[in-house]
């Protein structure tokens, strides 16, 4: 019962605090945190116990030509769920949500997958072509994902400009301590993103992501420190009473 309250708990903290820092942040700088658009991208929230949280943002037009699903991408004819929730669906991935939206003339879903060991998450269609490894040390956490060839199937147009993007992105539960992204960049939150333009990604350029974590989330050790303050304040309050008690009791004459 506590493993699985830990594993309901410690995402949820982790993206409320990551998404409303971003926003206040982006909010101060008056930067619109939505303005970056991707055709597809896939969130994890790892844990470390290689429990995770996937997010699926796609074009519909992304998954048909990327992952090869048969899906309608025309936007006005109808799009089943149940067939979106089919194709994510699989023994080692489990769908809580699929909604839907548009923009840009195109229709776009968008995916919540629970997944109990990541490493294993290679094994489901949707995710076939990544492979994925979580690696614990002794100090360290290693995951590892290697995003090979796309599924190349051709759809008609559907306005895509050529600057079009993917991304990749991993919230991460621990201090980082190496990273290959790109950007070089560790967002608030232990965020760290791999961007591909759409096309690249359509002719199967391979993108490689290694990642080195402290093996004690930041959460944990976050909890430690309160519970240490508590107890230290808990101790002060006791032999602060027993001080005043001592002060005030009568002198007994010899």
């Amino acid at each position: 019962m506590i493993a699985r309250w830990r594993r309901l708990v410690r995402p949820a903290a982790r993206r409320a605090s990551a998404a409303g820092i971003a926003l206040l942040l982006a909010a101060a700088c008056g930067v619109n945190p939505l303005s970056r658009k991707y055709e597809y991208e896939e969130e994890v929230y790892v844990d470390l116990d290689g429990s995770a949280t996937v997010y699926v943002n796609a074009s519909v037009p992304a998954l048909v030509t990327l992952r090869g699903v048969d899906l309608p991408v025309d936007p006005a004819a109808r799009l089943d769920r149940q067939d979106v929730r089919a194709f994510f669906e699989s023994p080692v991935t489990s769908v809580a949500n699929v909604t839907t939206s548009r923009r840009d003339g195109r229709r776009y879903v968008h995916v919540r997958i629970e997944v109990d060991d990541i490493r294993r998450m290679g094994e489901a269609p949707a995710f076939a072509w990544s492979s994925y490894r979580l690696t614990a040390g002794d100090a360290s956490v290693e995951y590892r994902q290697a995003v090979g060839p796309a599924a190349g199937r051709g759809v008609a147009d559907v306005g895509w400009q050529g600057s079009e993007l993917v991304a990749f992105r991993l919230h991460l539960p621990s201090r980082v301590t190496f990273h290959n992204s790109p950007t070089r960049e560790i967002r608030r939150g232990n965020i760290i993103v791999w961007e591909q333009l759409l096309a690249e990604r359509q002719k199967g350029v391979p993108i490689e992501i290694d990642v080195r974590m402290d093996s004690e989330s930041i959460l944990a050790s976050t909890l430690l420190l309160f519970g240490t303050m508590i107890v230290l304040v808990a101790i002060t309050f006791v032999l602060f009473i027993w001080f005043i008690k001592r002060r005030g009791e009568p002198v007994t004459p010899a």
